[in-house]
């Protein structure tokens, strides 16, 4: 009897996680942050990512990193978090793993770093001198 473990895709990943865990569209992200005053948005694209171009308020915390450096930034367990990354993967990888540290008020936003940025400058809930490129 062969007993091979069966490996997981990164895609399956993703898609296991979105069930355990809030996700929004960009839209609805927007909508957020206009409603919350103050809300995290943390960006967990690389630092060569980041650096090409972000959102002003998001903190640039690495999806490798997440778990070692966000209680020193977001101590506060039920702050309101949006979490980002260049596709949606992951962004939602990260709120899982944010949900399992004990942080309450997590969500992926569900759509891509230029699909967010549009929706921002459509739906003026950042000016565009907000932006960073």
């Amino acid at each position: 009897m062969n007993t091979t473990p069966t490996l997981k895709a990164p895609e399956q990943l993703v898609s296991e996680a979105k069930g355990d865990v809030l996700t929004c569209t960009p839209r609805e992200a927007v909508a957020r942050i206009r409603q919350d005053d103050p809300i995290a948005i943390v960006d967990v694209r690389g630092s060569a990512e980041y650096a090409e171009a972000h959102l002003d308020t998001a903190l640039n915390i690495p999806r490798g990193l997440l778990e070692w450096k966000i209680i020193g930034a977001l101590p506060e367990a039920t702050a309101p978090i949006l979490i980002h990354c260049g596709t949606g993967g992951r962004a939602v990888l990260s709120a899982r793993s944010l949900m399992a540290m004990g942080y309450t008020n997590v969500a992926a936003i569900d759509g891509s770093f230029s699909e967010i940025t549009e929706c921002m400058a459509e739906n003026q809930a950042l000016t565009r001198t907000e932006f960073t490129e």
